[in-house]
């Protein structure tokens, strides 16, 4: 039972690699969908995850489609600034994925229109238009780790948690794989646990 998280074309290299940091310390697969505003060789992006890439269960999904033809909707819960219910009334559960738009454009108005009751906001009662993303992330991931009673990593007893998944990934050298257009890199398990 784990949460994921997935990044919507994200452009900011600093931003991706502190979030994989994020991933790597609470073991929270991480999704990327392309296409990245970098490569994932860009040394910022690397500087920013430090030392931690290898323990990072990251998928990368080459467009949106590919995504979604590996993630069911019913396991998306979409955070954008421009939502209109709070973060904290979202229906975490053991294999939610915690979607979120790209630094510039933030989350597709066409996810906005078709989801209203699966997209969430962060308030901010102060003058700003956004949180930076990778603050963002950290906010509705542990608050998703606290509704899970997840602490210290370790998830409470009982039943695996409802929903399909894309499956395990196929292993190849270095623990590469893919599945259902996802094309997993980096070490970790598949996202089906």
């Amino acid at each position: 039972m784990t949460l994921h998280v997935a990044l919507i074309e994200p452009r900011i290299p600093p931003n991706t690699g502190n979030i994989a940091r994020l991933c790597a310390a609470t073991d929270t697969p991480l999704h990327l969908i392309e296409p990245l505003g970098f490569t994932l060789d860009d040394r910022e992006v690397r500087r920013a995850g430090l030392d931690y890439w290898d323990r990072v269960d990251l998928w990368v999904h080459p467009n949106w489609f590919r995504f979604r033809d590996a993630i069911s909707r019913e396991r998306c819960l979409y955070f954008s600034a421009n939502a209109d219910r709070d973060y904290r009334e979202a229906p975490f559960a053991g294999n939610s994925v915690l979607v979120f738009g790209n630094e510039n454009d933030g989350m597709p108005a066409k996810i906005l229109e078709k989801h209203p009751e699966r997209c969430f906001r962060i308030p901010m009662p102060g003058e700003v238009r956004s949180l930076n993303l990778a603050n963002a992330v950290s906010i509705v991931l542990y608050e998703g780790l606290r509704c899970l009673g997840i602490t210290d990593g370790v998830p409470p007893e009982g039943p695996p948690p409802v929903g399909d998944s894309p499956g395990p990934a196929r292993r190849g050298k270095g623990g590469a794989g893919t599945r259902n257009g996802g094309s997993r890199r980096g070490g970790g398990r598949s996202p089906s646990r």
